[in-house]
């Protein structure tokens, strides 16, 4: 398995691009299962998670051309209906595939996904909403199994807790419903507003993305469209904090600043200098002297749980005690023993940390153990001293696209060993 070397102590100066969502690209993709037209995709990442999506894709039936960025989708018959545990296993943005193949096909076998490094992300609100809208379901040897012979009917479906993938899953399905369905409690973050853009551009009739109730009109059938994705959110989040915590000068272009919102407020009562320059770039200006700010994870527009591991990585270089309170995901602070490793000081008690700080980090060896939280390692790795490796890094290759490249470019010691 490959490792990041990372030397840290360098500040980072000078731009730093940041690339399509990857949250926003999934569903995307999922999406071209709801045409027997060309789905075209622009600014869609090449990241392991997107791989794994375009594989699924390509068994239930999608014809699948990539070109750098772009990707044209095409299923003009869907093949088999269904998602293999061997995919969802690895992905559980697979389970995307179930509103659209129930909704086009009249029938989906979609594996359970199981046990998650960042605690249980249940698919039940899935299985209830598509009940809602008709779907006869049955669970059996570890397969969700959704059949609609007649087609989905609309119907008001309201949401226990607040699901971004369950939100995007039934509004795929919703849009080829009879009738009118109303999704209450839906989620309202940029991606959801994403795929609903998407589906207005196939034809899909669609009020309210982006607020609590989304309004659909169901429509006979969907054509095909071009579409360009949003930028990730989370990828430049996480560059944002990089220029903090190393002290640096960094501008963070191709982004969308009121995406990230919830952090720039952060950083900014922290003491950090952020500013935007235009209408696609924030730039971070740090001394490397800032203040303990507490933190709470929320759904969009709130602080995003995608961002608190990099949060506290930050807050451990900060003058203080912050306390960060995580409500989205249980089980979502593994990467603090790793950062205690490194010479962090934190407290772990049940969904809050304590960090206080500033610590000096020190190099050392530390394991990723998901996606968000490697990219917490790789920035407490950028600001100790001495040398880190960091293990395990497919976790990190599942959501940044050629992150070590990119960091290298604006100063970091960084390189990745296979």
């Amino acid at each position: 398995m490959d490792k990041f070397v990372i030397t840290g102590g360098t500040a980072l100066r000078g731009e730093i691009a940041a690339n399509g969502s990857k949250n926003s690209a999934l569903p995307a993709l999922a999406a071209a299962l709801l045409t027997e037209e060309p789905v075209i995709l622009h600014r869609v990442p090449r990241v392991r998670d997107i791989r794994t999506m375009e594989r699924l894709l390509v068994d239930i039936g999608t014809g699948v051309e990539v070109d750098g960025q772009t990707v044209r989708l095409h299923t003009p018959k869907i093949v088999s209906p269904e998602a293999p545990y061997e995919l969802v296993k690895t992905m559980r943005a697979s389970s995307l595939v179930l509103g659209p193949l129930v909704a086009r096909s009249g029938r989906a076998r979609v594996s359970l996904p199981g046990g998650c490094a960042i605690g249980t992300r249940p698919i039940n609100l899935h299985i209830l909403g598509l009940e809602q809208l008709g779907a006869t379901i049955h669970q059996s040897h570890g397969y969700i199994e959704a059949v609609a012979p007649e087609g989905l009917r609309g119907a008001t479906v309201y949401f226990d807790r607040i699901t971004v993938t369950g939100t995007e899953d039934l509004l795929m399905a919703a849009v080829l419903a009879k009738g009118e369905t109303v999704l209450r409690n839906a989620a309202r973050e940029p991606e959801v507003v994403d795929l609903a853009d998407l589906l207005i551009k196939m034809g899909a009739k669609i009020e309210g993305a982006g607020t609590s109730t989304i309004r659909v009109q169901g429509v006979e059938r969907l054509g095909g469209a071009e579409h360009t994705i949003i930028a990730d959110r989370i990828e430049a989040g996480t560059f944002l904090v990089a220029g903090a915590i190393t002290g640096g000068d960094l501008t963070v272009t191709e982004c969308n600043p009121e995406h990230v919102g919830a952090l720039v407020s952060k950083m900014q009562q922290a003491g950090i200098d952020v500013t935007q320059p235009d209408a696609t770039s924030l730039r971070v200006r740090s001394t490397g002297r800032f203040r303990s700010v507490d933190m709470t994870t929320e759904e969009y527009p709130g602080f995003a749980t995608d961002l608190q591991a990099q949060y506290m990585a930050l807050m451990t270089q900060a003058e203080g005690i912050a306390i960060v309170v995580e409500t989205i995901f249980e089980n979502r602070f593994m990467h603090a023993p790793e950062l205690a490793r490194m010479g962090a000081n934190i407290r772990i008690d049940g969904k809050q940390a304590m960090v206080a700080g500033p610590r000096s980090l020190t190099g050392a060896g530390v394991t990723a153990s998901d996606l968000r939280a490697s990219a917490s390692l790789v920035l407490g790795a950028l600001v100790a001293k001495g040398e880190t490796v960091i293990d395990r890094v497919y976790h990190i290759d599942r959501g940044y696209e050629k992150i070590e490249a990119k960091l290298a470019a604006v100063g970091a010691k960084i390189h990745r060993a296979e």
